[in-house]
């Protein structure tokens, strides 16, 4: 028995698990370019000379790049699983 076969030649539209799988590339690219386009804008408004402790100000913002691009990318991938569990038990009946 095969368990991907159409069911009475009935087919099922593509839902919203589609569109979202097809927007996950741009989305795990933009959760890693958005975080280093900060840390590039705060390196270049530190040199300035507008702080006191300019190392320190660009070490708090380089963590706070790294851990909101693992937090967006966990995100990204999350939600590309559940969008191939809906694919696959979804199947194409």
């Amino acid at each position: 028995m095969n368990p991907f076969r159409k069911l009475h030649n009935r087919v099922a539209p593509p839902g919203l698990e589609l569109r979202l799988l097809k927007a996950m590339p741009a989305a795990a690219l933009a959760s890693i370019g958005l975080p280093l386009l900060l840390a590039w804008a705060a390196r270049l408004y530190v040199s300035g000379g507008r702080f006191d402790n300019a190392v320190k100000t660009i070490k708090s913002v380089d963590i706070f790049a790294w851990s909101l691009s693992a937090t967006l990318l966990t995100a990204v991938f999350t939600v590309t699983i559940g969008c191939i569990v809906v694919w696959v038990m979804k199947g194409p009946a």
